[in-house]
């Protein structure tokens, strides 16, 4: 299923902007808060300079100043982390739009606070601000991807996942384009940057009072089966939903009535130990098959290309570019490639570029053509970031657990996915410091392994109903039938 007949298909017309209205909201907001600090980090370390000297006095030390900065920077991380945390109960008790709503909420405020910190003169706003749009974007992205998971056809649930992988990358670019200094990157207009989050905060919030529930949340996890038949309706115009009813009626049975695990309940079960291992290794520990690092070196390999430092900043709207057009393209292959096979091999080539790029770094002064030939192998490495990794990393937790498991699942990866930015963006500078250009060979091993867990190891998940996949893993999970299953397991080992 391609783009083109997405949109040929006019009966999914609430579907598609469904779809739209989650994204604003949703990955979007992710992707334009890890870009949009980079051009004005300057002048907001001169605002909490002066606005120290107005309570002190005097001037702030500069290392005073980079640790204030550096707790701006990284409170993000430890709020989507709370964030990735709540999305494990607060969408199961109020429901995938209710909490979305909620969410919208608390990115409004984070705005309010963003806008008024210059006349307040307080730093501390900037603080609490970023703190919330953290927590706004780590619980937004996972109920964005449940809410969409669960309302799509599984004829289009590859592709309609994805597109929180697009969003992410029209974030990015977004963030990158109107934080130059020609835009609102200036001494005058950063504060209206920083509360531009606000604005698609709001879109969401409007849009989804037009829009049900999701489907399957009102199905299995309120047993309201007519309200689930009226939002499919709803959401999927005149397409026959009695197969769609079907598969969650088969899902209920596997379930047995159970309700939604806890994150204890994930992390102990033997009925879901392998979909646990694929949602941590390949998926959520992203962070680590060497993308920041990609980034963080690019200024470095443009430089010595003989870049001039007043371009850089556009060469980086044009890696973000980059990205987001190899992830569109993946919209393209995802439902007839495979995720299987798209995030495996992007893994393995992925490891074997940066052994290249680690190579060409250390000779890069003997010949010529070196930095030239490392722009193409970063660029090369963004591409296959954005075919593989980065679009179905998205999509992949959404096929891998039923109903009563998946917010725990979501929770537990966001947690993995937030702690590991976190971590990475402490520790990096050093290992970087240590290392040099062979810290990429840390992220060779990692994406090596991943691409043997994926393609070795892994059932396709693409076209197959949820049941379909618990049952492709189920032969994993209970490999050595000699072994005692209990009763939790069994329910969910339906063929066992």
């Amino acid at each position: 299923v391609n783009m083109t007949r997405l949109f040929s298909q006019s009966k999914y017309w609430r579907l598609m902007l469904l779809t739209l209205v989650l994204g604003i909201g949703g990955s979007f907001q992710y992707g334009i808060q890890v870009s949009v600090m980079t051009s004005p980090s300057e002048t907001i370390q001169n605002f909490v300079n002066q606005t120290w000297k107005d309570r002190y006095g005097e001037p702030a030390d500069e290392s005073t100043v980079k640790l204030i900065w550096s707790f701006i920077m990284s409170i993000f991380s430890l709020g989507g982390w709370l964030g990735a945390i709540n999305s494990g109960k607060i969408p199961v008790i109020y429901g995938r739009k209710k909490c979305l709503l909620f969410n919208n909420v608390v990115a409004i405020v984070a705005a309010v606070l963003m806008e008024f910190s210059r006349m307040a003169q307080s730093f501390e706003m900037i603080l609490l601000g970023r703190f919330l749009y953290g927590y706004n974007t780590g619980l937004g992205l996972s109920v964005h991807l449940m809410y969409l998971g669960e309302s799509s056809p599984k004829k289009l649930r590859g592709f309609l996942t994805l597109t929180s992988s697009i969003f992410i990358g029209l974030g990015k670019v977004l963030g990158q384009i109107v934080g130059l200094r020609e835009l609102m990157g200036t001494d005058t207009l950063w504060p209206y940057l920083l509360a531009l989050s606000g604005i698609p905060a709001l879109v969401q919030f409007l849009g989804l009072l037009c829009f049900p529930e999701s489907p399957r949340y009102l199905y299995l996890d309120k047993g309201d089966e007519e309200g689930c038949k009226k939002a499919l309706e709803e959401l999927w115009g005149g397409e026959d939903i009695k197969l769609e009813l079907e598969d969650m009626a088969r899902e209920r049975e596997a379930m047995a009535g159970e309700k939604a695990k806890t994150v204890w309940d994930v992390l102990r079960s033997r009925a879901v130990r392998w979909q646990l291992l694929t949602l941590i290794f390949p998926c959520a520990c992203i962070q680590f098959c060497g993308i920041n690092a990609i980034y963080f070196y690019a200024f470095d390999i443009f430089r010595e290309a003989g870049v001039p430092e007043n371009k850089m900043r556009y060469l980086s709207i044009g890696i973000g570019t980059t990205e987001l057009v190899t992830i569109s393209l993946c919209s393209f292959l995802i439902d007839r490639a495979g995720r299987k096979k798209l995030m495996g091999l992007g893994y393995l080539f992925m490891g074997l570029i940066l052994i290249v790029l680690t190579v060409m770094l250390s000779v890069k002064d003997k010949y010529y053509w070196v930095p030239y030939f490392n722009i193409t192998l970063l660029f090369s490495v963004i591409c296959i970031y954005g075919l593989g990794p980065s679009g179905v990393s998205m999509v992949l937790p959404a096929d891998l657990f039923l109903q009563a498991w998946r917010p725990s699942a979501y929770a537990i990866s966001g947690t993995v996915n937030w702690l590991g930015l976190f971590f990475l963006g402490m520790f990096f500078p050093y290992i970087v410091e240590g290392l040099g250009p062979y810290c990429f060979l840390i992220f060779v091993v990692y994406c090596i392994l991943s691409a043997i867990f994926l393609l070795w190891f892994i059932p396709e998940t693409k076209g197959k109903t949820m049941v379909e996949i618990m049952e492709d893993f189920d032969k994993l999970n209970f490999k050595d039938r000699r072994m005692p299953i209990n009763k939790e397991d069994f329910t969910l080992a339906t063929k066992l």
